[in-house]
């Protein structure tokens, strides 16, 4: 690639905190990881309906819908057209997924960081776990392998 057409490439969009988000995948890195939420479903400037779940899979297939039940949350990024990510003082940060007029407000109640180190000390105490398991059992076919009988 010659330099002149590394000056003419547009950047790529950078958002951070507050914008409108139109790329499918993008869409879903942002919603990946949110874990607990609260929804609001607002259509033409009512809310539906409102509850807490939790964000199971997040997915791009334009034959799936989107499924909220049993404070479970599927959400396909093709229900959409496009993301806002907004932020207030009482909320923090929040995404309104938008469709004609429908808008499904996703307000985080889990916080990636803290979540991310809860993960990483469950896989430590669980290889701790499963270390001390293996060896009892070799300590113990050992013992067994003793026995006169």
């Amino acid at each position: 690639m010659s330099h002149d057409q590394l000056n003419n490439r547009v950047a790529a969009p950078c958002i951070i905190d507050r914008g409108i988000v139109v790329n499918k995948r993008d869409i879903q890195r942002l919603l990946f990881d949110l874990g607990r939420v609260r929804y609001l479903h607002i259509q033409d400037g009512q809310i539906y309906s409102e509850g807490e779940g939790y964000v199971l899979e997040v997915f791009a297939n334009p034959h799936r819908s989107t499924l909220i039940a049993n404070h479970a949350l599927y959400l396909n990024v093709f229900s959409f057209d496009y993301l806002e990510l907004k932020h207030s003082a009482v909320e923090g940060a929040y995404f309104d997924l938008i469709q004609d007029g429908r808008l499904l407000r996703l307000i985080p109640l889990s916080n990636p960081l803290q979540e991310q180190v809860a993960r990483n000390l469950n896989a430590a105490a669980l290889d701790a776990v499963v270390d001390q398991v293996l060896s009892g059992n070799w300590d113990f076919q050992l013992d067994d392998d003793d026995s006169p009988f």
